[in-house]
């Protein structure tokens, strides 16, 4: 058990609105730690469509997952968050003193003023596949993300999955890998028509293959992946040679612990008073896809807002004798000075 961390403020999800709650809070002089179930920050942006264009952000026409939580990461540098990534927060109790007493899957403990709920729909795993045996490979030969492209080069891959991500890597790796073959248990892609359409004329030129069906056994030679066997609709079976099987099947949103935790919640979402996003437990709040209340939006931008509301009522909640003021970063030395900028930086 690692010594227990004592703070004003845990926020359970690394997304965008768990990056943008950091902010508002570090304007209030909140300083916060942060909990995600994934490797690496970024949430939903990063794990599903990491290079995909966003148009809704507000005052930027377009950027891409990545460029948002990059964004988001630089803009909340002067608040040095700490961030606690890969493991799930499993419990959550509150103390006889008001604070919150948050465990993790990796045994971290964390004594909290307030909780701040940004975990999307909860915390994400990769959809497996179902395969008796094939676990032992898993971070070997068997991956359910890239995190080093460069390990790929010059290999045989194969690679799972009908949606964004599965066309983006097979259409990364033409070229580079010794051979791609794609595989969907159907002619029907959810990627991007630009993407099926690439995937398609390089199927016909013999830059990569594409086989219509799913994987139902595989071989393996002295504790090595060599073969998967692919089963089509009429039965026939197909026996693929491969250095490394990549399976994007999607994520599986799992709310998980949060159903324990005695709040109100309403079809595996968190129900929240609108004026300050508070839950149904005072010093807990909920932002975000996380959310619902009458007129939700799940948006990007609505969970800003919500963010911005739910810091205010938290520093409220944290010093009721204190009156909170609004400032504005634009006027305000204090937070010119919360920021490490002046006045004239933009002159």
């Amino acid at each position: 058990m690692h010594p227990t961390i004592e703070t004003d403020a845990v926020i359970i999800g690394a997304g965008p609105v768990g990056l943008f709650q950091v902010f508002e809070l570090g304007l209030l002089e909140i300083k916060a730690h942060v909990i995600d179930s994934l490797p690496e920050v970024g949430g939903q942006c990063i794990e599903l469509y990491p290079d995909k264009p966003i148009y809704d952000i507000p005052a930027i026409p377009v950027c891409t997952g990545r460029e948002l939580a990059s964004n988001l990461l630089k803009q909340i540098e002067p608040f040095a968050p700490q961030f606690h990534l890969n493991q799930e927060v499993s419990t959550l109790e509150k103390q006889a003193d008001g604070r919150f007493l948050i465990g993790t899957s990796q045994n971290q403990r964390f004594l909290s003023k307030t909780v701040f709920i940004a975990a999307g729909v909860g915390a994400f795993q990769p959809r497996t596949l179902n395969l008796e045996g094939i676990e032992a490979f898993v971070d070997k030969q068997v991956f359910y993300r890239v995190r080093d492209p460069e390990q790929f080069a010059g290999k045989k891959i194969v690679i799972c999955g009908g949606g964004d991500s599965a066309l983006d890597w097979a259409l990364n790796f033409v070229g580079k890998a010794a051979s791609v073959t794609l595989i969907h248990r159907r002619d029907d892609f959810k990627a991007t028509p630009q993407s099926v359409a690439k995937m398609r004329a390089l199927c016909a030129a013999g830059e990569m293959q594409l086989l219509i069906g799913q994987i139902t056994g595989f071989e393996s030679s002295n504790g090595y992946l060599t073969d998967i066997a692919v089963t089509n609709i009429d039965g026939e079976v197909h026996v693929i040679a491969l250095d490394a099987l990549l399976l994007f099947y999607g994520l599986s949103p799992k709310l998980g612990p949060i159903a324990d935790w005695g709040l109100d919640i309403d079809r595996k979402q968190i129900a929240v008073d609108t004026a300050c996003f508070q839950t149904s437990t005072p010093g807990i709040y909920a932002v975000g896809d996380i959310n619902i209340y009458p007129g939700k939006k799940k948006l990007i931008l609505s969970g800003f807002h919500e963010a911005a509301l739910a810091a205010f009522a938290a520093a409220a909640y944290l010093a009721p004798e204190k009156q909170i003021q609004l400032q504005y970063t634009t006027t305000s030395p204090k937070l010119h000075k919360a920021l490490g900028v002046s006045p004239t930086t933009f002159e």
